[in-house]
């Protein structure tokens, strides 16, 4: 039992994890180009045109910097979740494997935000700076910001948010219970065969609805967007589930008020 016992803090600690770079994650996407202003660009000629932004070294040099950041993220979170990678980590890591794929995303994830380059002189494809757009527009994107965020965790409460994390796993294997996915319907694990991102529509809303999208916000918004769309392949079948499980949900959570009113 000990050494099982000694697989808990590891878990926790890449929930931990998890968990800060995902409250960093809304700031990145969210606070900062909404509540941080415009960058100020540097030089008279700093809002260039398209076609002068691809001979400018200094646009295009840092541009390259936040693609290699996209692409590694991409790369990791892609790679690890193939089944010949996922076989080999829990050959070597056992019940640890979701929590290590969950770590390395994070880490991942954290290179993309705190080594991002802004690129306030180049070309934006849209700007709300004139009256009264500069005022509204923010304020739209921001209540638009936080409906998103109210949905995105809303709908993590439809999946199981333990074993999407890997603590899951950790405590079935100390208790000896096996490996959760076991205990899926068939149902749920088709539908987790077709969904890796539950909350596609309002990560897609976060990256693209910001008063101003210039063009380093654009490569990030275009690149994790077609990531997400080739990730996503739900039907029919999978959102009649979907439907059935926020239902079982609501009412499970509303239960103990009906009690109380009775």
């Amino acid at each position: 039992m000990a050494p099982a016992l000694l697989l808990i803090p590891a878990a926790l600690a890449s929930f931990i994890l998890a968990f800060g770079t995902g409250v960093e994650f809304v700031r990145f996407t969210s606070l900062r180009p909404l509540l941080g202003g415009i960058p100020e660009p540097r030089g008279p000629d700093a809002r260039q045109g398209w076609l002068a932004a691809v001979q400018d070294r200094s646009i295009l040099v840092p541009l390259a910097w936040d693609l290699g950041l996209l692409l590694l993220f991409v790369g990791q979170h892609s790679l690890m979740a193939t089944d010949t990678v996922k076989v080999w980590m829990s050959r070597y890591f056992g019940v640890l494997q979701r929590s290590l794929y969950v770590a390395c995303t994070a880490l991942a994830l954290q290179l993309v935000m705190r080594y991002w380059e802004p690129v306030p002189r180049g070309p934006v494809l849209w700007e709300a700076r004139a009256e009264p757009w500069a005022t509204w527009v923010p304020l739209l994107c921001f209540v638009l910001h936080v409906i998103s965020w109210l949905l995105i965790f809303s709908i993590l409460l439809v999946f199981d948010y333990a074993e999407l994390m890997g603590l899951k796993q950790v405590y079935y294997h100390v208790l000896g219970l096996g490996e959760p996915l076991a205990l899926k319907s068939p149902r749920a694990l088709r539908l987790f065969s077709h969904l890796r991102h539950p909350v596609c529509v309002e990560l897609l809303t976060v990256l693209w609805v910001v008063p101003t999208l210039g063009i380093d916000r654009l490569l990030l918004a275009l690149l994790l967007t077609l990531y997400l769309g080739l990730a996503h392949g739900l039907d029919q079948q999978d959102l009649r589930y979907l439907r059935a499980q926020l239902q079982r949900k609501l009412h499970l959570l509303s239960r103990p008020q009906e009690g109380e009113a009775e």
